[in-house]
């Protein structure tokens, strides 16, 4: 049976993910289909929007990291593929809904928060853990955080802080907060309805907003000037903190941060700053050229092990500290590769 699978329903094409087992995480084959799909379905007058969802209680974890782990370096083509249907699905000329219910981390974010609706249930855990595995925010992400209000795209890189469906729809990342017992009448509706928008935002649930000191804490602490900075406030914070609550939640933030990659943490940081002024296909570019270099390191395959493959999660960073970062190896993960920059799809003619 295939791991993912399209369908006519309608007016809408439909894509489910359907590796429920391993929380449909994507492989080459997916990506690909998937890429493929959207550029047919894209010049199809009788498909006027798309539907994606995924089987299971994920909608879907993100790549499948152990088959990255296997291939090393010959990973790369995964990846290219991957952001390519990344950008399909950013400058795809129809409706695309994402139907969000449970788990939407790495890849499922690239899959999903570059469409026009994301729909999502009181389910959804929506995180960019990469940091903590040894790579960085990608498929996209780079763009997508950046471009948050404050310094909640920091915030969210640097300590792969999960979010539930309040705060994911506070900052913008749902477009439609719901229920998940209002799932099928999205799909229903993104398939037979006339007036989409006005369909969708009858199912729009009422949330709450951000928590207002851990906000500013945020916004304060995550302006630093490198990762060093930000540990420096956050520590600061953990002391001075104008609350209990500011101080514990500073002294949480500071603790899960160290346990990451120090030379992703520093990549990440690169990264994240120099998208603001990036529009979306050259922040793509960028990633390849980050993950290009990242894939001949040490730290990815390091934290793969840690967390997948011996499970001791105890992974040994190479360097071990964030002072034993050269700034020098941080500015080679932006140059081009010897290969080349990412060859992106054309917009599709509709």
């Amino acid at each position: 049976m295939s791991d993912i699978r399209f369908e006519t329903v309608g007016r809408a094409g439909l894509i489910t993910l359907a590796r429920p087992k391993a929380l449909n995480a994507l492989s080459e084959a997916m990506v690909l289909e998937a890429g493929d799909a959207l550029d047919e379905w894209a010049r199809d007058d009788r498909i006027e929007r798309v539907a994606i969802r995924g089987e299971g209680k994920a909608f879907c974890a993100g790549g499948d990291i152990r088959d990255v782990y296997q291939r090393r370096a010959g990973a790369l083509d995964f990846f290219a593929a991957e952001y390519r249907t990344n950008a399909r699905v950013k400058q795809f000329p129809k409706p695309y809904v994402a139907l969000i219910d449970g788990i939407c981390m790495g890849g499922g974010v690239g899959l999903s928060m570059h469409g026009s609706h994301r729909i999502a249930s009181e389910k959804i855990v929506f995180s960019m853990p990469e940091v903590g595995i040894g790579l960085f925010p990608d498929v996209g992400a780079s763009h997508v955080l950046s471009g948050l209000e404050g310094e909640a795209g920091m915030y969210l890189a640097l300590t792969g802080a999960r979010l539930g469906r309040d705060d994911a729809a506070a900052l913008s990342l749902v477009t439609h907060p719901t229920d998940s017992d209002r799932l099928d009448d999205a799909l229903d509706r993104t398939a037979h309805a006339r007036d989409l928008d006005r369909a969708l935002d009858e199912l729009r649930e009422d949330t709450a907003p951000r928590n207002p000191a851990e906000t500013a804490l945020i916004d304060r602490c995550f302006a630093g000037a490198s990762v060093s900075a930000i540990l420096d406030a956050l520590d600061d914070a953990a002391v001075d903190g104008a609350t209990d609550e500011d101080k514990v939640f500073a002294r949480s933030l500071a603790a899960t941060i160290r346990t990451k990659s120090p030379s992703s943490l520093c990549v990440t940081f690169e990264e994240i700053r120099r998208a603001r002024d990036l529009p979306f296909a050259d922040a793509l570019r960028t990633e390849f050229r980050i993950v290009s270099a990242i894939l001949d390191g040490h730290d990815l395959y390091e934290g793969i092990r840690a967390v997948l493959i011996d499970k001791d999660h105890a992974p040994r960073w190479s360097p071990a500290s964030l002072d034993g970062v050269d700034p020098e190896f941080v500015e080679a993960h932006f140059a081009v590769p010897g290969h080349g920059d990412l060859d992106l799809p054309p917009v599709p003619a509709r």
